[in-house]
């Protein structure tokens, strides 16, 4: 019998991409994969290590495993992903249950790593983070009708609170033809809704072509005769050019909305973190953003206490949120993180503090989110079809405005047939609960 695989991946989509490369190179080399690392044979948890919580939760995953693999139920562990490249050798030490850490340099050689931990190794495997394959193929764990395309690896910004360039290494982009040739694959296959990702989509092609060409590379995605659309997040807002936003605006197959980090409002605040801009600089791209783009969605994140955020740096924070009325908001304490620049600023902000003041920002935001989700009733919106919830007795899916995973959804009944999921359907909405939509669907 094949020597069954389980994977738990965690943190944000661009790891899961990874986690798909590892599952296709798994299968390809005869293991079975199964949904239920409970089940397997070799667990494989694919890290994430970019703030405490998500470090925690790592953590966490790997100690419920090494539990079953005191009751025999499993045979070997292995941790990959951010938190393995982060701390690499540490790992094994403070958790003797891990049979093998992998660095993301690593992924390809997956199957051989399995088959020594099987033979009772310990493996430690660190390559340049550059061996990892950005257009190696995957076995997709998405619903068919939406896919992540990872369009870029790494990143050069350097940001001072961030470790994601130390973990992930250099940004590097794929070629444009990889990209559209991916693409083709997955939309022949059924998918609807292409999401674009990287650590900063808006740097596409700087490495490789000298210059910005996520516009070039959207214009010639579009060009796909297919029925779909496509997704872009993770757009820095000093990199949103005239001609990206007028490709945004002009191109029907990408959806009218922008995942847009700002992270503060404060040029001072901004300055230290090692980004760009401040409130008057942002105000006038997010007015420019939704005049050029009717309909426009802009999502963002903040960081409230950040190292030397003031009261007065805090109330214009709180004072631009109230003003600009995002569509969508995350907001989340300052986490220090080990060797990045920020974790040794002075005026470093007591954790109640920050928490407190992230509270503050979410509940404004749940007001805007209240008006704005009401305003919604009485209007029909396209909404993607994906299944029946069986907790709120419903059926749901996504508008344009909702991204998987980090956004809302648009509950709904249904009168008449019932929709084929993946299907695109006009749904009357008539209330709301928190950020959700809820409606009719007449067949």
């Amino acid at each position: 019998m094949a020597t069954k695989i389980g994977m738990v991946s965690l943190g944000c989509a661009k790891n899961r991409v990874d986690a798909e490369m590892l599952l296709f190179t798994l299968k390809q080399e005869g293991f079975e994969i199964v949904a239920d690392p409970a089940m397997s044979d070799v667990a494989i948890v694919n890290t994430c290590g970019f703030i405490e919580d998500a470090k925690q939760e790592s953590i966490d995953e790997i100690l419920e495993l090494a539990e079953l693999k005191k009751e025999g139920r499993i045979q070997a562990i292995i941790v990959t992903g951010c938190l393995a490249e982060r701390y690499q050798t540490e790992i094994l030490k403070e958790l003797y249950e891990i049979d093998a850490v992998v660095g993301i340099g690593a992924n390809s050689n997956i199957a051989n790593i399995v088959r020594e931990v099987l033979k009772g190794k310990k493996v430690e495997e660190f390559p340049d983070k550059l061996c990892l394959d950005i257009n190696a193929p995957r076995l997709r764990s998405t619903p068919f009708y939406y896919a992540y395309l990872k369009i870029a690896e790494g990143c050069d910004n350097c940001c001072t609170y961030c470790a994601i360039p130390k973990i992930r290494g250099k940004f590097r982009s794929r070629k444009i033809e990889d990209i559209v040739e991916e693409a083709k694959g997955l939309v022949n296959n059924g998918v609807k809704e292409l999401i674009l990702i990287a650590q900063d989509t808006s740097r596409y092609g700087e490495d490789l072509y000298k210059k910005r060409m996520l516009p070039e590379l959207l214009r010639e995605l579009c060009k796909i005769d297919s029925n779909f659309y496509i997704r872009v997040l993770y757009c820095y807002p000093d990199r949103m050019t005239d001609e990206l936003i007028d490709t945004i605006a002009n191109e029907p197959k990408v959806l009218k909305y922008i995942d847009l980090p700002l992270q503060h409002a404060s040029g001072k605040l901004l300055k230290r973190m090692n980004r760009h801009g401040d409130r008057e600089v942002l105000t006038e791209l997010i007015n420019k953003l939704r005049t050029k783009i009717p309909n426009l969605t802009i999502r963002t994140t903040f960081i409230t206490g950040f190292p030397g955020e003031t009261e007065e740096d805090f109330t214009e924070l709180s004072e631009f949120v109230r003003d600009m009325r995002f569509d969508r908001m995350g907001c989340f304490a300052y986490s220090p993180e080990e060797d990045t620049p920020a974790a040794e600023f002075p005026d470093q902000i007591d954790d109640e503090v920050k928490k407190h003041r992230r509270d503050i920002i979410m509940e404004q935001q749940a007001e805007i989110m209240a008006e704005k989700c009401e305003s919604m009733i009485g209007k029909t919106i396209k909404v993607l079809f994906e299944g029946f919830d069986r907790y709120a007795e419903c059926y749901y899916g996504r508008s344009s405005a909702d991204a998987p995973e980090v956004d809302g959804k648009v509950f709904f009944t249904v009168e008449g047939k019932k929709p084929a999921v993946g299907d695109i359907i006009d749904v009357e909405i008539t209330d709301y609960i928190d950020v959700d939509l809820i409606g009719e669907y007449k067949a």
